[in-house]
């Protein structure tokens, strides 16, 4: 048992590359890698009835600002880590192939209908209006499905919607693959906790490539908001194709 003053508040945690590029690294400047190993190839396409599908490579890195710049002290309140390229889905079999992602969210057969995803319109206007619903798990607001947890997006609208898709999808395939740990809540007070279907409350998203939000209303955004609000001015035409996030979580600690 720890004796303290519990606390909350909302740090910097994570940063997110989205790209077509395999091996582009755009929170790194664009740095273009070699790896020596083929990825499978993304792109953007049209599908009957109107439809756009896409798909995306993401780089997943841990950025913990706040242990950075030792703001905590207390231990249980500050992430003991460093900067670090935690994961890249160019060297995940499963990360382009629906049939295998399948074996990471097999209870998508649920929601596979038209009043399951119905339903998401719900979460859609709460993520637009507050906050996202958790209970409508499968859902990833007004981008989406966030099934399969992968980077085929087939609702794809916007560059901005499908990328923002495929982050909501990459933090829901961390936490199933329990990787990424839950922070907020009474029962992670004291420790972080196994989290294998992704609370959408606990998350946070802000552009920080091409074009940085820095300031406004929609700078820093619930997950499933409608990016109509604000995505006019934050693409570069014809070049402004892959995209970075600052990942920000809701941290709960016992503060002693």
């Amino acid at each position: 048992m720890r004796i303290g003053i519990t606390i909350g508040f909302w740090e910097p945690a994570r940063l997110v590359d989205v790209t077509k590029r395999p091996y582009c690294f755009v929170n790194l400047g664009g740095l273009e890698l070699d790896a020596g190993i083929g990825a499978g190839q993304t792109k953007t396409s049209s599908g009957g009835g109107g439809t756009h599908n896409a798909n995306w490579h993401l780089h997943w890195y841990v950025y913990p600002v706040y242990a950075l710049l030792e703001l905590f002290t207390d231990s249980l309140c500050m992430t003991e880590s460093s900067f670090d390229i935690a994961y890249i889905t160019e060297l995940d079999p499963l990360w382009l192939d629906d049939e295998l992602t399948f074996l990471l969210n097999p209870e998508a057969v649920l929601f596979a209908n038209p009043a399951a995803q119905a339903a998401c319109a719900a979460d859609c206007i709460a993520a637009s209006a507050h906050l996202p619903l958790d209970s409508l798990f499968w859902c990833g607001g007004c981008q989406g499905s966030m099934y399969p947890l992968g980077g085929n997006v087939s609702g794809h609208v916007g560059s901005i919607q499908s990328a923002l898709m495929t982050t909501e999808r990459m933090a829901y395939k961390l936490g199933r693959e329990f990787v990424l740990l839950g922070s907020s809540g009474t029962e992670a007070l004291c420790r972080k906790v196994p989290r294998p279907v992704l609370k959408k409350t606990e998350w946070r998203t802000q552009q920080t490539n091409p074009v940085a939000a820095t300031s406004g209303p929609f700078a820093c955004n619930p997950l499933g908001r409608s990016s109509v609000p604000y995505e006019a001015g934050k693409e570069i035409p014809l070049t402004g194709e892959d995209f970075g996030f600052l990942i920000w979580r809701k941290r709960n600690c016992c503060a002693g």
